[in-house]
């Protein structure tokens, strides 16, 4: 089954600075070649031909997790009280150097080390309380921090976005 996650990526200054680099607009990464493994690389030619995609990231804490995550996984943008984008993940792989060349944060800011490219980005800007009228969902809450959702929540999701996208 098809894992679905959330992670913000619209709430604060620093990262709707990082969405304006990296979702917002697709990222040529071939310019970073001499930062990503030879197999990477071959993964992101392979996903997205053209030598352009879209990049988000998770912190070192979530190294576990991210682990799973795989191609055709769904993940949700969330931010201020709105599930902003969907897409579906490309290639994960851990690469912190290249995350750093990517975003370039400020001096001390903590920062991804693993990074995901992603296909099928869409806005959506669905208000939160669309996924609350879902069930097993909490009305009120406002999705802080990476989360991945159980499989009936993700199927209650991707139900919707079927819906919502017309498919």
């Amino acid at each position: 089954m098809v894992q679905v996650f959330v992670q913000p990526a619209y709430g604060t200054p620093d990262a709707r600075r990082y969405g304006s680099e990296s979702l917002e607009r697709t990222v040529p990464f071939r310019e970073y070649a001499d930062l990503l493994d030879p197999a990477d690389l071959a993964r992101l030619d392979a996903l997205h031909p053209g030598g352009r995609a879209r990049f988000w990231g998770a912190k070192d804490k979530y190294d576990r997790r991210m682990d799973t995550v795989t191609t055709g996984d769904v993940v949700l943008f969330t931010g201020r009280k709105h599930v902003q984008a969907t897409a579906e993940v490309g290639h994960g792989f851990r690469n912190p150097a290249f995350a750093r060349r990517l975003w370039n944060p400020g001096p001390g800011k903590c920062l991804f080390s693993n990074v995901y490219s992603l296909r099928r980005y869409r806005r959506v800007e669905m208000p939160y309380e669309e996924i609350w009228a879902l069930p097993g969902f909490t009305a009120g809450d406002h999705f802080m921090g990476l989360r991945f959702l159980d499989q009936a929540k993700s199927a209650a999701v991707l139900a919707l976005l079927g819906a919502e996208s017309g498919h």
